[in-house]
């Protein structure tokens, strides 16, 4: 079983699978809390932890319902541990030990960010290693996976994720949260070329992103002219795509360097932003040009879900890698650390 609570989803899921996958979903129930955070632009840390405390019981027992089976028939519980909003994570981590003690079941504490990155195992049965670009509302990496616990930092934001740049541009042109997905919209009937705004970073030695001047550009459009929505929405997201564009390519000859010996490896784009049909069509055309073959989970596991936290703890349950219940919630947790 695996809990997730890390941001504004409330969701519990059961998973069954071994091996490099791909797993059997057997339930992933998701409470979304969009209603509670619109008025406010994005999400309120206090309301995502109370939503949390309310809403996780009967999110459990819908997944242990949704798959068949009592708490007695899981091997482990699995929760999200971090990083994310330290209430929502702290809720969804007393709750998995409760569970845990009560069943007499293993805890693992799985961290969100591998959880993302091991879902294409989930789906499609990817093998190690294989270039990961996370990509979401709050980060935004380039990395290998070499193995569960086991990945090489190519490039970071030094400043913003890309999710949070399309949050941001959403509502500097009024539209409602949650942004990306209606950036995404409105770019589809937009001129990507009206507007010239920057591609920070864009040509620069090594991996690391950059969006904060993207954001500001934006920003100075904004309050200069009355700016054409959709084009607008459209050179943004066009920006955006060659800031990854070009830095998945550096990340891939850096990959080629490293890994010689992998042929036609997997480039793997997981996290919120890879549901934008724009840039997984932009990345996988540059997957099939550099020699890389594009894995992307479905949709449904790109977002925040219980799914993959379910399946990182499979993953690390196979290796014997279970957590005393003295384990505590992080704020922060670098994918370098979870070895």
């Amino acid at each position: 079983m695996g809990i997730e609570s890390s941001c504004d989803e409330t969701a519990a899921a059961v998973v069954r699978g071994q091996g490099a996958g791909p797993g059997e979903i057997l339930s992933n129930t998701i409470f979304s809390q969009l209603d509670e955070h619109r008025p406010y632009g994005g999400v309120v840390p206090e309301i995502a932890a109370r939503a949390h405390v309310e809403m996780l019981d009967g999110i459990v027992a819908q997944a242990l319902a949704g798959a068949g089976i009592g708490l007695g028939g899981v091997d482990a519980v699995a929760a999200t541990a971090g990083p994310g909003l330290i209430g929502g994570v702290m809720v969804g981590l007393v709750t998995a030990k409760a569970l845990a003690l009560a069943a007499d079941k293993p805890l693992i504490a799985v961290n969100h960010l591998e959880a993302h990155g091991l879902s294409a195992r989930l789906a499609l049965g990817v093998e190690f290693p294989f270039l990961l670009l996370l990509v979401s509302g709050g980060h935004c990496q380039l990395l290998v996976a070499e193995g569960v616990g086991r990945f090489r930092l190519y490039g970071t934001t030094i400043d913003d994720a890309a999710g949070e740049a399309f949050d941001k541009t959403a509502k500097l042109l009024g539209l409602a949260y949650p942004g990306g997905p209606r950036i995404e919209e409105l770019a589809r009937d937009g001129n990507a070329k009206r507007y010239d705004l920057p591609r920070p970073m864009r040509g620069r030695d090594g991996a690391d992103f950059s969006f904060s001047g993207l954001k500001t550009a934006v920003r100075q459009l904004t309050l200069e002219q009355q700016v054409d929505p959709a084009d607008l929405a459209a050179s943004f997201q066009a920006a955006v795509i060659d800031i990854l564009r070009d830095r998945g390519r550096a990340a891939m000859d850096m990959f080629r360097r490293d890994f010689p010996q992998a042929l036609a490896p997997a480039f793997v784009v997981a996290g919120g932003v890879a549901a934008n049909s724009a840039i997984r069509n932009a990345l996988a055309a540059l997957a099939s040009t550099e020699g890389f073959e594009m894995k992307v989970p479905p949709p449904k596991l790109c977002t925040d879900n219980a799914a993959m936290v379910a399946w990182a703890g499979i993953e690390r349950a196979q290796l014997g890698l279970f957590d005393p219940l003295s384990v505590t919630a992080r704020a922060r947790w670098l994918l370098c650390e979870v070895a």
